[in-house]
């Protein structure tokens, strides 16, 4: 009986053999390009991952390229049949997170990150690292010691990284949330800020506001710096004049909401609307308002950012802006779907939306009139 030949393993025959990596040995990376498919779909055929729907096509394909490149890790031997379901660590994603417990932004970006997960059949394992540059490479580690198919590395605060040799070295997709490198060396997500100040902003000014002051985060962090220039956007746009009068720095806590409010107060032209860059800070201005007698959005109109539970509870309701952290955590795990870039890799940052939410601390100016 003659051999049923499959065209797309004969394609990866036909490929021409991948250079192997800087460390001078067949890689995930390499078999992705070979198989034509993404990192994580190599990882998920050769570690045995169950509950992952991939055709059987596919996975020959992958094992074939795997084969012909001379890949050989201890485990190949056994790619068939598959472990049965929950065996040991297969199918499990990490993530890496350098603070837990100070904002809810981390548990909310891993709960998105597990229901795509678990969309999949794959389980989520995180570990926090406080950015510890002892304790940080132990935890990625353990991690990839226990069979992870990718790594999702996120930072609290948004920023540039110079991501650690390890992240590099790892044999296993890795998703950057909530930060980035300067060599785009992995795909990223962030929050799209400097739209998300502009937008809030300019849904005051689509009020008839054109007296319109800020409480700044702390502005050495990059979400305070984008906000900022949003603000200043949107100002520009609607030829509004910038004024520094109307810019108080905060930290984005509520005592420096309250302290700025006071100073924007004490000014002798006084603003129709604050832009509060967080909703923190609004709780302090909102307590300084109603401490001068002023009512929101009757006086002065509000909008705050961030969407933190407490905002649908303030008085009036909190008009602010979602930190889109649970569509950044479905994100992350999306790509990993996504096909190899070629050679080393260039990935653009993805900026996801900061959605404004409308609710009662906003109203037209004629009415702050009155």
């Amino acid at each position: 009986m003659s051999e049923t030949k499959d065209p797309a393993i004969d394609t990866v025959r036909r490929r021409k053999a991948p250079a192997k990596s800087a460390r001078g040995r067949v890689t995930m990376t390499d078999i992705a390009r070979a198989a034509g498919c993404s990192q994580a779909t190599v990882s998920f055929v050769l570690n045995n991952s169950p509950g992952i729907r991939l055709s059987q096509q596919t996975r020959d394909r992958v094992i074939e390229a795997a084969r012909t490149l001379g890949y050989a890790p201890p485990a190949f031997s056994a790619l068939h049949p598959p472990l049965p379901a929950f065996e040991g660590l297969d199918g499990v994603i990490g993530f890496a997170v350098d603070q837990l417990a100070t904002s809810p932004e981390a548990v909310v970006a891993i709960e998105g990150a597990r229901q795509a997960s678990w969309n999949a059949g794959n389980v989520l394992l995180v570990a926090q690292t406080l950015g510890d540059s002892v304790m940080e490479p132990r935890a990625i580690a353990a991690l990839t010691k226990r069979g992870i198919s990718a790594l999702i590395y996120m930072t609290i605060f948004t920023r540039e990284i110079s991501a650690p040799d390890y992240l590099y070295g790892l044999d296993i997709p890795v998703i950057l949330l909530n930060c980035y490198t300067a060599d785009y060396a992995f795909p990223a997500v962030v929050p799209s800020e400097i739209a998300g100040g502009q937008s809030s902003t300019r849904h005051l000014i689509s009020h008839g506001h054109r007296r319109i002051a800020t409480i700044t985060g702390e502005p050495w962090m990059q979400a305070a710096q984008d906000r900022l220039k949003g603000y200043r956007r949107a100002l520009a746009t609607a030829d509004i004049p910038f004024d520094p009068e109307l810019v108080v720095e905060g930290d984005w806590s509520a005592s420096a909401g309250y302290a700025a409010t006071v100073k924007l107060l004490a000014l002798k032209d006084r603003p129709t609307a604050i832009f509060c860059q967080n909703d923190r800070t609004a709780i302090g201005c909102y307590e300084a308002l109603k401490e001068a007698g002023l009512h929101i959005p009757q006086d002065i109109s509000v909008v705050g950012y961030d969407d933190e539970e407490i905002a649908r509870h303030l008085f009036p309701p909190l008009t602010t802006s979602i930190l889109p952290h649970m569509a950044m955590g479905q994100w992350a795990i999306e790509q990993l779907e996504a096909p190899a870039a070629p050679g080393r890799g260039r990935y653009p940052i993805t900026k996801l939306e900061c959605p404004l939410v409308e609710r009662e601390s906003v109203r037209g100016v004629k009415a702050n009139a009155n």
